[in-house]
């Protein structure tokens, strides 16, 4: 076993809805790369500060964030012999904070990145909020009005559902730290249709074999509203069934 005082030398940045869930069971998969058994710690933009965002369902939704080194580094505490070692955190892209923390711990890191059309991506955050139960407005026009107000009361990610497809402005902020080469975009579309070249890409990329082919299963983390609310709120809750 390695030292715990390891740190990732990648990492998945965003976006959400962007099949990053998928993306990280693949990789998982792969004997050459380690993955956080943690998905989404947020360590890069939590460092040190209280996790408090306001929103409905935030408080579980972020349950599992990181504020401490330690315990990031804790997460990569079964690193044997891999050559990649990555976690993801699909809100990096739009931090304010991350960025600048990730140069600081692991400046040669590589990174990689996925954007989805921001209309698709807005709409299927929103469906995913009401999917859980935690969107009080069923209107998704109405929702966007809300959406700057819900931002000044500190809902967490999730709810910037017009604001996290501003890629651009998000995009800059790496591409003024980071050489050109240690980031890797690609588009949610070209994912979806062809996922067995776009891992093979990121395998090149990550300098782990290319010739390992995970399998492609069902996507996962999909948003849309239950047939039936009341049975997926029951299995969503803590019981002994």
């Amino acid at each position: 076993k390695l030292s715990s005082m390891i740190m990732p030398n990648f990492l998945i940045i965003g976006t959400q809805k962007a099949g990053t869930t998928a993306l990280d069971y693949y990789l998982k998969e792969h004997p050459q790369i380690y993955m956080s058994p943690t998905k989404e710690p947020g360590f890069f933009d939590f460092e040190g500060e209280p996790v408090d965002f306001g929103g409905p369902g935030d408080e579980y939704s972020y349950r599992f964030a990181i504020n401490d080194l330690s315990a990031y580094q804790n997460l990569f505490r079964d690193v044997n012999n891999e050559i990649a070692i990555g976690e993801a955190t699909t809100w990096y892209l739009q931090s304010l904070k991350a960025s600048e923390r990730i140069k600081h711990y692991i400046p040669k890191a590589k990174l990689i990145v996925i954007l989805r059309n921001p209309a698709d991506r807005a709409y299927s955050a929103f469906l995913h909020a009401i999917r859980d139960n935690r969107e009080p407005i069923s209107d998704f026009a109405q929702a966007l009005l809300e959406e700057d107000k819900r931002i000044k009361n500190n809902w967490g990610y999730l709810w910037r559902y017009k604001n996290m497809g501003f890629y651009a402005t998000q995009l800059k902020r790496y591409f003024e730290l980071f050489d050109r080469n240690k980031i890797k975009v690609y588009l949610f579309e070209d994912y979806k249709s062809n996922p067995t070249e776009i891992l093979k890409d990121i395998f090149h990329f990550l300098n782990v074999d290319e010739t390992f082919t995970p399998e492609i299963i069902t996507p996962k983390n999909i948003s849309g509203i239950p047939k039936s609310k009341a049975l997926y709120t029951f299995l969503r809750k803590n019981n002994s069934i």
